[in-house]
């Protein structure tokens, strides 16, 4: 096995003021942010009523093949 070498490493840290901004542009309201999500919604209900039927078809033909 080969063995592991550490290395150290010295940071040298300066006494350099830091200075904090803070943006009130960035922060998210309720008004910032409002989709309209009631295409995706009635596309999610058509898929949803096509399945179904599908599932209900598949089971009724079931049925009459055996």
């Amino acid at each position: 096995m080969t063995k592991k070498q550490t290395r150290k490493v010295s940071k040298s840290v300066e006494n350099t003021p830091v200075t904090v901004t803070i943006n009130t542009r960035n922060r998210l309201s309720s008004t910032d942010f409002n989709p309209d999500y009631t295409d995706i919604i009635s596309d999610l209900k058509k898929i949803g009523i096509l399945a179904s039927s599908f599932i209900a078809i598949l089971i009724i033909l079931t049925f009459f093949l055996r």
